[in-house]
């Protein structure tokens, strides 16, 4: 069977103080960049890729199964900032259930492979796909449930996104979360809950209502606001505002000809959301941006606004 998950991108967690009970809540969006996997089944544990070959061998075992053999096709790269890893244990799971006769829920999984329950963005991509926002975990339920769905909408099909994925910095924010992310999420300080008010104002009156009135220049401002303000928190951890000069340049020549740009995660993908004419030239444009340091990718996509699909 065939299995293709949107990639999905974060513009942020409005509350990491936790006075209310609830931890991180996460804004974000799922987007036209496929990750199709391909799920045969196999006398043998075979995939072309390590974090495939890590998953198939979780649900081979899980489930009882003989083999498979995993083929993962996509222009993501694992651990910059697109949601690979989540969209890749989610669709090995769903594709393996699905031949082992279990045919689990997508909540089911992201159970088993811990993923989509510190934020669900990715989950709620996997099974919707649109705008997403969703309101965290219980402090004394981490791991133990998935936080809830506050709102989803189908994004606009005249709204494009431009995302630019730049290689020089992908090597430094790959080592780093392979190596430190779970350490540093351990013991990462709390925020103050003056900032968490102003984020979760911002996301509530702001682009929530921006997005359901279709006015595009007001939620992209929202997105920016949020965004810039939450990579100032986590400025200690990433050395600034951004994960590296040039995501920050990047995002600067955005903020000019869009009045957004914001980083997905921990870098170093960075993005803006624009009416088709705009993202059109300027992708173009991040083309030519990225010749000068040292290359990438650039997509021009719109919103995935159903979740993964299969056959």
């Amino acid at each position: 069977m065939k299995v293709s998950v949107p990639a999905h991108l974060h513009t942020g967690n409005f509350d990491l103080t936790g006075d209310l009970g609830r931890l991180y809540g996460t804004v974000g969006f799922a987007i036209d960049v496929p990750i199709l996997i391909k799920i045969k089944k196999s006398s043998e544990i075979s995939a072309n890729e390590k974090w495939a070959e890590k998953f198939t061998k979780f649900f081979v075992e899980l489930f009882g199964l003989e083999g498979l053999k995993v083929e993962v096709e996509s222009e993501v790269i694992p651990l910059t900032g697109m949601g690979y890893v989540t969209s890749v244990a989610l669709g090995i799971g769903f594709g393996a259930s699905k031949i082992a006769g279990k045919n689990l829920k997508v909540e089911d999984l992201a159970f088993l492979v811990k993923r989509g329950l510190l934020t669900a963005l990715g989950l709620y991509a996997f099974k919707f796909g649109g705008f997403i926002v969703e309101g965290g975990f219980k402090i004394d339920a981490k791991d133990k449930m998935v936080p809830p769905l506050l709102f989803r909408g189908d994004v606009p099909e005249n709204w494009n996104f431009v995302v630019v994925v730049p290689e020089e910095p992908a090597k430094k924010i790959i080592e780093m979360r392979e190596k430190y992310e779970d350490l540093i999420l351990s013991k990462l300080k709390k925020m103050p809950a003056q900032l968490s008010s102003e984020l979760s104002r911002i996301v509530l009156m702001k682009i929530i209502p921006s997005f359901i009135e279709k006015d595009l220049k007001n939620f992209v401002n929202g997105l920016w606001l949020l965004n810039s303000k939450i990579g100032d928190f986590w400025s200690e951890y990433q050395g600034s505002r951004y994960c590296s000069q040039i995501v920050e340049k990047g995002i600067s020549v955005m903020l000019e000809k869009t009045g957004c740009g914001c980083q997905s995660s921990w870098g170093p993908t960075f993005y803006t959301v624009a009416e088709k004419d705009v993202a059109k030239e300027l992708a173009k444009e991040m083309v030519e941006f990225l010749k000068d340091f040292g290359g990438g990718k650039v997509f021009c996509t719109k919103a995935n606004n159903k979740g993964a699909t299969y056959d």
